[in-house]
């Protein structure tokens, strides 16, 4: 498991190797706030006396167990008792997780911390002025410690890290192999590398509907939950892009891309479906209802549907198996995710300090371990302050064989100017051509919208 850990760590260098910034979503003023839980007092240790007192606050986006209230109360319980600093943790949601923090930044409560990704802490708010610069927190271990890739998506194009990464996995989709099997169509998929080719993947559907009846796969377009797996699989189907290699503007309205889309919206079972997003698909999947999903992840297939049900099973016992988007090529590029954690600038340095060590007490030390496994994806670092990282998930047979996708991980396009303008386009696009508006209409419609956000 060490080595093949390793060699996925030498292997996600194919992520894009930079980062920019583009304007924050416009903030809801009708957002409630989140539901707050404080961490449980714990013994303080005695070398933590100089910061007691200190209290600072952390918003989570559920990143793996992240977002599970009691696992997290734990960790700042122990980051208290080592430290004296206490965390007071609020847990978001992808539905509606922008919206709270954009309407706090607002009213200028943002919180201290928070957990997610680089097209938000770097492209959005790091773009705008909200974030603290942690080059600071960098020494030359850890950058040879880090990967290139992440590392670089997590840095401001004039070189403030914005985000310090922690842990990063590959998108893709999972298919139903019970149904498969049952409609003789496991015969369309490569299970030993996890690809299939975009006419077997068009074969599969075929004989599942027939099969079955009804709604194999959906191409879900009720808002930008899970929107990865759209994309990915409208790329992939003919070799298609999102955005240009420099990142400058977006592509998606290329000749493969509009062959894609029309495929998709021809083919029997397939539904353009306005009314779920990527978290309904996922549920709809795990029932036995839809025979694929394309948001998917090792966190779902660790525990679908976060049900605690055991790995890679629907709720009906039937087997779950990850797979590669479609190509023509057999070259897939997935979707890759990036996390870690940033700190807002609300003008207190004593809060910010805090900040600082809670970033580096779970981003590079001996706790990083913890982190990583909270998170259920893969560390971005080799070690940290000593700690062999490389072996954290030894022994777990679901990860091991979830990194045969690792090696496919593509470019980290998500830090593109204009990407929040860029994910409503993409969704509303979808909707418009599940309504019946000519595909080529529609798709240079809201390209044209994206493509004028990111020279805004």
């Amino acid at each position: 498991m060490k080595k093949i850990i390793a060699l996925t760590l030498a292997l996600v260098l194919t992520l894009g190797l930079v980062a920019c910034g583009n304007s924050a979503p416009a903030p809801t003023e009708a957002a409630k706030a989140p539901e707050t839980t404080e961490a449980p007092a714990a013994e303080k240790a005695p070398e933590a006396a100089a910061d007691a007192g200190v209290e600072i606050t952390l918003w989570t986006y559920p990143v793996g167990k992240w977002g599970d209230q009691a696992t997290v109360e734990q960790l700042m319980a122990d980051f208290k008792a080592e430290t004296g600093i206490s965390v007071k943790v609020e847990f978001l949601s992808y539905k509606d997780g922008d919206d709270k923090i954009n309407t706090a930044i607002t009213a200028k409560q943002a919180p201290d911390l928070v957990l997610e990704g680089p097209e938000r802490l770097v492209a959005n708010w790091g773009a705008k002025g909200y974030m603290v610069d942690m080059s600071d927190l960098l020494d030359d271990t850890d950058k040879a410690e880090i990967l290139p890739a992440p590392l670089a998506a997590c840095t401001s194009k004039d070189g403030k890290l914005f985000e310090y990464p922690v842990v990063m996995t590959a998108h893709c989709m999972a298919v139903n192999l019970t149904a498969f099997k049952d409609a003789g169509a496991d015969q369309y998929l490569d299970l030993d590398t996890h690809t299939w080719t975009t006419e077997n993947y068009f074969k599969a559907i075929e004989a599942l509907e027939a099969k079955f009846g009804g709604t194999v796969t959906t191409v879900f377009c009720g808002g930008q939950g899970g929107d990865q797996g759209t994309r990915a699989l409208i790329n992939n189907l003919y070799g298609g892009t999102f955005t240009d290699a420099d990142h400058s503007k977006y592509t998606w309205d290329d000749e493969a891309n509009i062959k894609a889309i029309t495929a998709l919206h021809d083919t029997k079972g397939v539904d353009f479906d306005a009314a779920i997003a990527g978290g309904d698909e996922i549920k709809l999947f795990y029932q036995g209802v839809l025979k694929m999903a394309n948001c998917w992840n090792i966190q779902q297939q660790l525990d679908p549907n976060q049900a605690g049900t055991g790995a890679g099973k629907t709720v009906t016992g039937d087997e779950i198996v990850c797979m590669a988007f479609p190509t023509e090529s057999g070259d897939p590029d997935l979707q890759g995710g990036i996390w870690g954690f940033g700190i807002f600038d609300n003008g207190d340095q004593a809060k910010i300090d805090a900040a600082k060590k809670f970033v580096k007490y779970f981003a590079d030390s001996e706790h990083t371990v913890d982190t990583v496994k909270t998170s259920s994806f893969f560390p971005v670092r080799s070690a940290a302050e000593g700690t062999d990282l490389s072996t954290v998930w030894n022994g777990n047979e679901t990860m091991e064989q979830y990194q045969v996708l690792m090696p496919y991980l593509g470019d980290y396009y998500q830090v593109t100017n204009g990407w929040a303008q860029a994910r409503t386009s993409w969704w509303n696009m979808l909707q418009k051509v599940g309504e019946g508006q000519d595909v080529t209409e529609s798709v240079a419609q809201f390209v044209a919208e994206a493509n004028a956000a990111a020279q805004g």
